[in-house]
């Protein structure tokens, strides 16, 4: 993860300019901060908006719901009375709205060519490729991002949180000390569809790790064992055992599947009864573990017993 983001308590805010935005605000910005439209006022939206004016950009801002605009306005942000005339405001415009297909209705309407649009919509990657042709066919360069942040890391560089970017270099390079102030930013390519590739690749990851912890807790939830007792060690065996996505990278680069296999998938399949017959000791559905077991016997059956689990993940590529 590449850390970009500014501390915005270093900044000084600007004076609050009007309520309203229809000319174009591109120009000398105070202090050489670039001025930005953002488009989306939920609570990401506006966590981006306060980042941002905290150190110094000025800001143009749109939301359907103009209610949410006042609090922003009393901060210093231009509120434009259509997303037209956001659009027009900057030339560098962040859409921060509620998915792919809200951003076609916004900004269909509005005049994007010479524009660098940056869209932070969670969408899939062929969302992303497409939007990309749709952006340049309009005459706009595109930056498409994951979110790998929650509200309340935005402007807080210390939470560790940041976005993949994908799509235009020469836009994100222009404009990375920008998009670094309210959250790092990590560029992992021009394919446009990456972006969104690499969040929903960790968030799925992350939705495992939970399916996990949700059995864990199922088995001791009849015991009388604390919860919070049991969460520091069940995080720190989580932890301890990160490390060996590497192994499963260095697996799949190499091809060799059994190099540096420290359980085979013989003997874990051999293991998997103990773990099913103590959830049906204890009352628990084994369901968030079988469609696992169910892959590494097929993987054993057709010869896998000597190798890591990662061939596994050949049986799910279609």
């Amino acid at each position: 993860m590449t850390q970009n983001a500014l501390d915005p308590t270093t900044a000084e805010p600007t004076t609050p300019g009007p309520t309203t935005a229809e000319q174009n605000t591109d120009g000398p910005a105070a202090a050489g901060k670039t001025p930005l439209t953002l488009l989306g006022l939920g609570a990401m939206g506006a966590g981006l908006a306060r980042a941002w004016l905290a150190a110094g950009h000025p800001l143009t801002v749109w939301n359907r719901n103009p209610a949410r605009t006042g609090a922003l306005a009393a901060e210093g942000a231009r509120v434009a009375e259509s997303a037209a005339s956001a659009v027009a405001a900057n030339t560098l415009v962040v859409v921060c709205l509620l998915d792919d297909a809200s951003v076609g209705q916004v900004l269909d309407g509005t005049g994007l060519a010479g524009k660098d649009v940056v869209n932070l919509v969670t969408s899939t990657p062929a969302q992303a490729r497409d939007r990309a042709e749709w952006a340049r066919a309009r005459g706009a360069r595109y930056l498409d991002g994951g979110m790998m942040a929650v509200p309340p890391m935005i402007g807080v560089p210390e939470a560790g949180g940041y976005v993949f970017y994908s799509g235009s270099r020469d836009l994100f390079e222009q404009h990375r000390e920008t998009l670094g102030v309210p959250v790092g930013t990590t560029y992992v390519g021009e394919d446009a569809g990456h972006a969104a590739l690499y969040d929903v690749a960790l968030l799925s990851a992350m939705y495992g790790m939970t399916a996990g912890i949700a059995h864990a807790f199922a088995l001791i939830r009849k015991e009388d064992i604390d919860p919070a007792s049991f969460a520091p060690l069940l995080t720190d065996w989580l932890v301890a055992m990160a490390p060996s996505a590497g192994r499963t990278a260095e697996q799949l680069r190499s091809g060799d599947y059994t190099e540096g296999v420290v359980s085979s998938l013989a003997m874990q399949v051999a293991g998997t009864p103990t773990f099913l017959g103590t959830a049906e000791q204890q009352g628990v559905s084994p369901e968030l573990l079988s469609p696992l077991f169910g892959l590494m016997r097929r993987r054993l059956a057709e010869g896998g017993g000597e190798e890591d689990l990662t061939g596994v993940i050949d049986l799910l590529v279609r």
